[in-house]
């Protein structure tokens, strides 16, 4: 009988550096109230956006990647050709062949690399850094970098105000690696697939959401996964520094963060509220709030941040992690 080798990796992985890109193009809530009915207080009080970013027809979603993913790298310092593999989760890419994975790591100058696409949607950056974490402690890969990218303009109506004054577009990147020290927690995960449709692409054109249907479940269901994930991590609510839930719409960023303070997170727990200014960039959404509070000053290396992911599927994920 022929028995096969395993590999083994280290122990333990962690977050190496991260980096984001936004497109230059700042869209106003005064702007988009000239194309639809809306107004800037409206939006402001329904979803929390002061302003988004909207890329221009002719800047992909594997440029937006790229971009960010060259930024996580001079961060981490760490060369492309010690990375091994490349994953991007997204949901908007124009066609599923080719992916996006492969063309961003030819690019970036990573060859020969490990490269695929992940769409779990909103909670898609969770689950690529679980993924992550779990082919390097298996001995699957040494380096990955995980970029979260949408373009979410290309799957919008312009005149569906239920949706044209939520998404935009944008990516935020990871690089993960070895640690002699756990930097990054268990994941915890999971899908209601019986609400499917509350979330999909009309007649494969255009994102539909019944906004209020989602509102409800991700303001109830998504605070016991990031209490799971704390658990998973050995992590207590008070050791939590910094919340970092998808950037969906402020209301429901604020009804995570208040129950996790009911169940025993400290008042002056930092939140993320990256959202204001740059919408809902679904995947992109985690990593570039993480990205922009670190440069504001607003997170420091050390911290304990707190990720949780949810959206279209329905998929959510979250994790704990040691702020590179």
């Amino acid at each position: 009988m022929t028995t096969l080798r395993l590999n083994q990796g280290p122990a333990a992985t962690r977050v190496l550096g991260v980096g984001s890109y936004q497109p230059e193009r700042i869209v106003t809530n005064d702007e988009l109230s000239e194309v639809m009915d809306t107004n800037d207080q409206w939006i402001r009080d329904r979803v929390g956006i002061v302003e988004r970013r909207f890329a221009e027809k002719d800047e992909l979603l594997v440029d937006m990647a790229v971009a960010a993913g060259i930024n996580a790298l001079a961060d981490a310092g760490v060369e492309p050709s010690e990375v091994d593999t490349v994953i991007v989760p997204n949901c908007t890419m124009p066609s599923p062949i080719p992916n996006a994975a492969a063309q961003v790591a030819d690019r970036i100058g990573i060859k020969a690399a490990g490269a695929f696409d992940l769409n779990a949607a909103c909670a898609g950056f969770c689950y690529g850094l679980g993924v992550a974490s779990d082919l390097i402690r298996s001995g699957s890969a040494g380096k990955v970098l995980v970029i979260g990218a949408e373009k979410l303009t290309d799957v919008v109506d312009p005149g569906d105000r239920s949706t044209a004054i939520i998404f935009a577009d944008g990516a935020g990147a990871a690089v993960v690696g070895p640690s002699d020290e756990p930097g990054i927690g268990p994941v915890a995960w999971g899908s209601a697939g019986d609400l499917v449709e509350t979330i999909h692409m009309r007649e494969h054109r255009f994102l539909f959401q019944e906004g209020q249907a989602v509102f409800r479940w991700a303001t109830t269901q998504i605070a016991p996964i990031a209490f799971k994930a704390l658990e998973l991590a050995g992590v207590q609510p008070s050791e939590v520094d910094v919340l970092i839930p998808h950037q969906a719409n402020l209301r429901i960023v604020e009804a995570i963060a208040k129950k996790l303070r009911a169940g025993g997170a400290r008042a002056d727990m930092i939140v993320a509220d990256d959202i204001k200014f740059s919408g809902n960039t679904s995947s992109a959404s985690i990593p570039m709030a993480l990205d922009h509070m670190r440069k504001a000053g607003t997170v420091n290396s050390g911290d304990v941040v707190l990720m949780v992911g949810f959206g279209a599927g329905l998929s959510y994920a979250g994790q704990v992690v040691i702020c590179p």
